[in-house]
């Protein structure tokens, strides 16, 4: 029961129940584990290895098998309402998704070698699929529910006690666990009791193929900004614990520091749903008021969601990629920053302390400190070499992400939980 990395194709069960890698990125649910999920699936697919990336079908137009590339491809599962749906919700209807996985496996007469499962909801559709399947079980959390109540900054963002408990299920259940980085396997075993000979710590990885230097002129001119304008700029969702409150926050110290901000910086925040979640309008709406009130006005624009071939350009074209997050498994807007040659600030949390090169690549800073962040932003705007250096080593560092290494890593990683080696 191995899977093997040689020329005999396998086949893999990957769980993204909650959300799928085709969809719209910048949304409340989708972001870095979409692109997790979509480009590790790619890269194993184009090894020669089948996988099937089973997904809640959440648009009645899309109820079936769409092509994820070269081997590889993604199976909407009806599970609950046929549209967009809260993820705390989602745990009510995977029996069903269960129910449709198995008989999807059962129709297509396909036997799967190993279930690689991503986020809380998938692990628990993992521990059912084993027992028919008699396969083992990865998982990767991508988030903890323990961490991010810790970060949590009002009591309305606190996980339910049913995702710490299943949590520990999982983890106390599957045969390995993927950590984004090795703060991530700290907490695991800190506050979950983990196992540590289940543990390997692989990073995200990123496609370098996309994600590279633009010229900064040609970059400027497709983000629609002036030469002379200095662009801040922030990539992600839009929800309390990414910190843009924090960002917005030091833009209005450094305007009163430095008056010619106003004529001479813009802060594009790039997130949002094209979809309209209320939720996340409420947050917008939220840092709208807050921007307002310190009268920043056209300062910083909220430009809603953007296509991710659109993104080396606007890493480009910008003087520093913000990452003011409260918490952070493993920080994959950072990694598409650096391999687009533009410096990171980041908080000192989570994974980022390991993806941000603290004075190399950028600067890491405590988390929710407007006042570094905006000593930090001031230092790379009035020291253009300071920037280049930043950016030059950002790119060379964010090399060693590329997704066929860390594929690569991945498939090693499956061996012990096969019992392997």
């Amino acid at each position: 029961m191995s899977i093997r990395t040689g020329p005999h194709p396998q086949r893999i069960a990957m769980l993204s129940v909650h959300t799928c890698p085709l969809a719209t990125l910048g949304g409340k649910e989708t972001g870095g584990m979409n692109v997790y999920v979509r480009d590790l699936s790619r890269e194993l697919g184009r090894r020669g290895h089948q996988v099937d990336v089973f997904t809640r079908a959440q648009d009645p137009h899309i109820v079936d098998v769409r092509s994820l590339g070269e081997n590889a491809r993604v199976v909407h599962l009806p599970a609950g309402p046929l549209a967009p749906y809260p993820k705390g919700q989602v745990y009510d209807h995977l029996p069903e998704f269960i129910r449709n996985v198995l008989n999807f496996a059962a129709q297509e007469g396909i036997r799967y070698d190993v279930i690689h499962s991503h986020y809380w909801l998938s692990g628990l559709v993992a521990l059912e699929l084993r027992q028919a399947w008699g396969v083992p079980i990865v998982q990767m959390f991508h988030t903890l529910g323990r961490i991010k109540n810790e970060a949590a900054q009002r009591e309305e963002e606190r996980e339910p006690e049913l995702r710490i408990r299943s949590e520990h299920r999982i983890i106390a259940g599957v045969d390995g666990i993927v950590a984004a980085s090795p703060r991530e396997k700290e907490q695991m075993l800190e506050l979950y009791g983990a196992d540590p000979a289940k543990i390997r710590v692989v990073p995200g990885g990123v496609d370098l193929n996309l994600f590279r230097p633009v010229p900064h002129p040609e970059a400027k001119a497709f983000v629609d900004v002036l030469p002379e304008d200095k662009l801040i700029l922030f990539v992600g969702r839009i929800e309390p614990v990414k910190g843009i409150e924090t960002l917005i926050r030091a833009i209005a110290l450094g305007t009163q520091k430095m008056p010619n901000w106003r004529g001479q910086m813009c802060v594009s925040i790039i997130g949002g749903n094209p979809n309209g979640e209320e939720n996340l309008d409420e947050e917008i709406q939220r840092l709208s008021h807050l921007k307002e009130s310190l009268q920043l006005g056209d300062l910083v624009t909220f430009l809603g969601a953007r296509d991710q071939d659109s993104l080396p350009h606007y890493y480009s074209a910008a003087e520093v990629c913000v990452v003011p997050s409260h918490y952070e498994s493993f920080g994959m807007v950072a990694l598409e920053a650096m391999a687009c040659g533009t410096p990171v600030i980041a908080s000192r949390v989570g994974g980022l302390t390991f993806t941000v090169k603290d004075g190399q690549t950028g600067f890491l800073i405590p988390d929710g400190d407007a006042r570094a962040l905006c000593d930090r932003v001031q230092r790379l705007l009035d020291d253009p070499g300071l920037r280049q250096r930043m950016g030059q080593q950002a790119r060379q560092v964010a090399q060693h992400y590329s997704w066929p290494l860390i594929a690569e890593r991945i498939l090693k990683l499956y061996h012990p939980a096969l019992g392997a080696g």
